[in-house]
């Protein structure tokens, strides 16, 4: 019938999604996870966390219970510490 979606086109867009949104590189995103922040300073996910955690950081937000990173604020946030 007219306008009805079938289990294949709604896997079709879920596919398309996931595959364009694996495909921008990590300096093109806006937002990053807790684990792509990681992976673009070359800091581990522990050290990320930390600095999450200080009462400076305005460069967080949530979706759900997912910590969800501002890219360009962190970086500017990381070019100001003297040390981590």
């Amino acid at each position: 019938m007219k306008g009805e979606r079938t289990v294949n086109d709604t896997t079709k867009k879920t596919e398309r999604f996931i595959s364009r949104s694996s495909q921008v590189p990590l300096w093109h995103r806006q937002n990053l996870s807790v684990e792509e922040a990681g992976i673009y300073t070359g800091l581990g996910s522990n050290n990320v966390y930390k600095l999450i955690k200080q009462d400076d950081c305005d460069f967080t937000f949530k979706i759900g219970s997912r910590t969800m990173i501002k890219r360009k604020r962190f970086e500017e946030y990381l070019e100001k510490l003297y040390s981590i």
